[in-house]
């Protein structure tokens, strides 16, 4: 019993010292690896149908995402269950090398996920080919030159859901993503060219966004598309300014660091000044819990590659970002292993998308 006082004693001061401190004690690794193995167990045994597919109704996007979280948390790329859904993703290889239904309407985002999924799995190059042929098309999709947007249209370098369509920071930000998982340099004219348009997506005046909607609201942070006059999920504010919020700067400040921007560039000091002024897990900021898993796994994904850790609040107060996201996140699974968000909105009542967001979200959260 003495032993165990002690180790009591110890844990206590631990905990009071790092709470003096102003930090959070460090994620719970194994309860982490407990929650992801549930997680996992619920996709594989309940989530996925017997063609191999998650949520096929809604296309294969669900079914990449769900790949994509699995291997990424730890399962095997050649466990039966990824290699099932992988061939029916494959099934929905097109001619021109999309990943996406027959006349899509979202196939920038179906092909985008597609990509991630497939290089989780690329070991020995085996989908070397569908990739080299998904990434040609994604860039097809991209509004560039050939469409007569010359660099100074709001809509130049973004990616909307399908061909052409209005392009959004989500979109592009998951092509973003998706060319670099494949190795498609930070420099690649592609990339560079979506940095334009992420930079404008910003509530930040300067030479990278001569737009009217910063003046109106210069808070650094991003909203949701420049192009056709401007959005913002969040709402507008009484003069006109578009409202930023917590899941579209998250993914604005990824993308600049995969565009190859560092941590001395005003853009990503602006953005990231946005987020420690907002810094909650609790809400996506400007949206309460709407998006909230796509909230906590692009965060998650942001402040890895920002790589700051403690992450430092507007009031000064240090955060173990890893530790109070995944407690987080924790707190929210079902007792069957899955998470599903009470708010709808976005497919966010979909427990195989929610669930494959948490998977993710956790996969960045142990050391």
């Amino acid at each position: 019993m003495k032993l165990s006082y002690r180790a009591l004693f110890f844990t206590i001061v631990t905990v009071a010292i790092a709470c003096f401190a102003g930090v959070a004690p460090a994620a719970d690794t194994a309860a982490i690896k407990a929650a992801i193995e549930r997680g996992s167990k619920y996709l594989i045994e309940q989530g996925q149908a017997d063609d191999g597919s998650f949520s096929s109704q809604v296309g294969p996007a669900v079914t990449a995402l769900a790949v994509t979280s699995l291997v990424q948390s730890g399962t095997p790329a050649d466990d039966p269950a990824v290699q099932k859904a992988l061939a029916y993703l494959l099934k929905f290889k097109n001619t021109d090398g999309g990943i996406h239904t027959p006349d899509s309407k979202v196939a920038n985002y179906e092909t985008s996920i597609a990509i991630m999924a497939l290089a989780a799995c690329n070991y020995g190059g085996r989908y070397a080919k569908d990739l080299q042929e998904a990434e040609a098309f994604v860039k097809g999709l991209q509004w560039d030159d050939a469409e007569g947007k010359g660099t100074d249209d709001p809509a130049y370098g973004g990616a909307g859901y399908g061909s052409k369509g209005r392009p959004d920071l989500s979109n592009t930000a998951f092509m973003i993503e998706a060319l670099r998982s494949v190795g498609t340099s930070q420099n690649d004219p592609a990339i560079q060219r979506a940095l334009a348009f992420v930079s404008r997506t910003q509530n930040l005046e300067g030479p990278h966004n001569t737009l009217p909607h910063p003046a109106k609201n210069p808070d650094g942070g991003f909203y949701y598309t420049p192009a056709n006059g401007g959005e913002s999920q969040a709402g507008t504010l009484p003069n006109g300014g578009l409202r930023s919020y917590g899941s579209m700067t998250y993914a604005g400040l990824k993308s600049m660091i995969f565009a190859g921007l560092t941590k001395s560039d005003p853009r990503v000091k602006a953005a990231t000044t946005w987020l420690r002024k907002h810094y909650t897990f609790a809400e996506n900021p400007g949206l309460q819990d709407a998006g909230l898993f796509y909230y906590f796994h692009t965060a998650a994904k942001a402040l890895d590659v920002l790589d700051e850790n403690p992450f430092v609040d507007a009031e000064g107060t240090q955060h173990d970002w890893r530790a109070e996201l995944s407690d987080t996140i924790l707190a929210k699974q079902k007792p069957d292993g899955s998470w599903v968000n009470g708010n709808a909105r976005w497919m966010e009542g979909d427990p195989n998308l929610v669930t494959a967001y948490a998977l993710l979200a956790l996969s960045y959260c142990t050391p």
